[in-house]
């Protein structure tokens, strides 16, 4: 890994209004720019809006499509990476949450979220695959949301050698602390135990079809540390820097780091 100086968006992405929710999703790379910062993360279907509503398929589009076009062009004028949400056609009649990750040069990957909520389950189709890849240098996973909730996941993604994961979510109801909260209660067992960076980040506001979204984000390090947080209801993102030599100090200590002391032979529940 080398030094990464990462940003996470808060932001209100009115469900269907894709010319709208991508000026708001320029206004923020810019302002993330000029911060210094290379990466950026935003919500999960910021592109598109969230709603858990049949009409939702009604703004789903193909990966590669006009959206992944838009921010990879977004992303060459800016010079950042970019990871946003969308709703993606899908090969059946539900589609997928789907979060995709571009750079100057275009589209680097994508990950179709796996674990479905409740919710969610009669309207989108699950992913079957676990996003890993590595980008100039950094190895990335991403998460969905309702997936933070499986340790699994986070620990086969540091085994593939993931050194950031980013988690958009799109989580209604509580107020933006209490959000953000919770998040804290189980979040930073994530990058500690695995010993890894953690981005997340949610909407703000009414999206129009409906619960509305408390604001939070929060940048983790990989011993768990919070390196930058936000709770409120306005738009706005939080940026952290990402140390290689921080990363590298927990992952060379025979203490603190604990994946290679496993013992997979213990842990088969039959």
């Amino acid at each position: 890994m080398r030094d990464l100086r990462a940003a996470a968006a808060v932001m209100a992405s009115i469900v269907g209004d894709k010319k709208g929710n991508l000026e708001k999703t320029r206004r923020l790379v810019f302002q993330a720019a000029d911060l210094g910062a290379e990466l950026i993360l935003f919500p999960e279907a910021s592109l598109t809006g969230y709603t858990v509503r049949r009409s939702m398929q009604a703004w789903a589009e193909p990966v590669p499509g006009p959206s992944t076009e838009a921010l990879a062009a977004l992303a060459q004028e800016s010079g950042l990476v970019i990871a946003a949400g969308l709703v993606e056609t899908g090969r059946e009649t539900n589609c997928h949450l789907t979060q995709i990750m571009v750079g100057p040069q275009g589209l680097i990957g994508l990950h179709r979220k796996t674990h479905l909520g409740p919710n969610e389950e009669n309207l989108f189709q699950a992913g079957h695959r676990l996003a890993v890849w590595e980008y100039d240098q950094v190895r990335y996973g991403i998460q969905l949301c309702y997936e933070g909730h499986f340790p699994e996941i986070s620990l086969t993604q540091a085994l593939l050698g993931v050194e950031v994961i980013l988690l958009p979510h799109a989580s209604p109801r509580e107020e933006p602390q209490d959000k953000l909260d919770r998040w804290l209660r189980y979040l930073p067992a994530r990058a500690y135990d695995n010993s890894v960076f953690l981005l997340a980040c949610n909407p703000s506001g009414d999206h129009g079809q409906g619960p509305a979204f408390p604001g939070a984000a929060v940048i983790l390090g990989p011993k768990g540390q919070v390196l930058a947080q936000w709770a409120g209801e306005d738009e706005t993102l939080i940026w952290a820097d990402l140390r290689a030599a921080d990363l590298a100090a927990v992952r060379e200590s025979k203490m603190g780091f604990f994946l290679p002391r496993r013992r997979p032979d213990l842990y088969s529940s039959g």
